[in-house]
């Protein structure tokens, strides 16, 4: 039986001093937190509770630096990913969806602290339905939702270190935690990571831990070994806006 200690759930619940860089920022947003590595001017982790949908502000549509964040914390622009042989959006970390009944916390989502390249069709395919999962099945309880980017030796795809002095992520990973399951997956960060694949991503928290370096306190040892077998259903009639 999946078991979790509802009292320190919110907490971040993954070591973070885990990787080479020493120098760690800890942002806390309106309903989200960042982890930052400022050597590389990314948010290399994110977390954020999300209940039932009780609202729907509408997102912003331009995309800016944190003004009350390090500046050499942060990517040096808030352009779009141009100049690349392939496609790139900028990617949410954390959707403005889910904040969309907190007025300043959908206006942060926007920030270029909470925005990586990521690969157009992973965006608005895998990821993107990853998302959709979130939104629906916030609707029957809460759900605890950590994440992060990943950072491969290969970096023939930098292509926006001139521009935004940044590194490329190679995958994406997620782990949803509701009251009795949990599911996750590592989505690559390429252009065939598209929404039919997902369950193709699929891994254990325990894959989770050895290919991140993160570790789950929550989640007892033998539930972390279980990956789910298919990605959550969308529910009939569940509304995404």
């Amino acid at each position: 039986m999946f078991r979790v200690i509802q009292y320190i759930i919110f907490l971040w619940v993954f070591t973070t001093c885990n990787a080479n860089s020493a120098d760690f920022r800890y942002i806390q947003y309106d309903g989200f937190h960042l982890t930052v590595d400022c050597e590389k001017r990314s948010a290399i982790r994110f977390a954020y509770t999300i209940g039932p949908d009780t609202a729907n502000l509408k997102r912003r549509t331009s995309f800016s630096k944190d003004p009350d964040f390090s500046t050499e914390c942060q990517q040096f622009s808030g352009k779009s990913y141009s100049g690349s042989p392939e496609p790139f959006d900028r990617g949410h970390l954390v959707p403005a969806n889910h904040l969309d009944n907190l007025e300043l916390g959908i206006h942060q989502s926007n920030y270029m602290t909470n925005i990586l390249p990521q690969a157009r069709n992973m965006n608005r395919g895998a990821w993107l339905h990853t998302e959709e999962i979130i939104e629906c099945h916030r609707e029957n309880g809460l759900l605890h939702v950590y994440g992060g980017a990943v950072y491969d030796l290969d970096r023939s795809r930098d292509f926006f270190t001139g521009s935004h002095g940044i590194k490329t992520p190679s995958a994406f990973w997620k782990v949803i935690i509701g009251k009795t399951s949990h599911i996750a997956w590592i989505v690559p960060n390429t252009s065939d990571a598209t929404r039919s694949k997902l369950d193709e991503y699929l891994v254990s928290i325990d894959q989770i831990e050895k290919d991140t370096g993160e570790y789950f306190q929550t989640i007892y040892k033998d539930e972390k070994v279980i990956p789910a077998t298919t990605s959550w259903k969308l529910p009939p009639g569940c509304d995404l806006s």
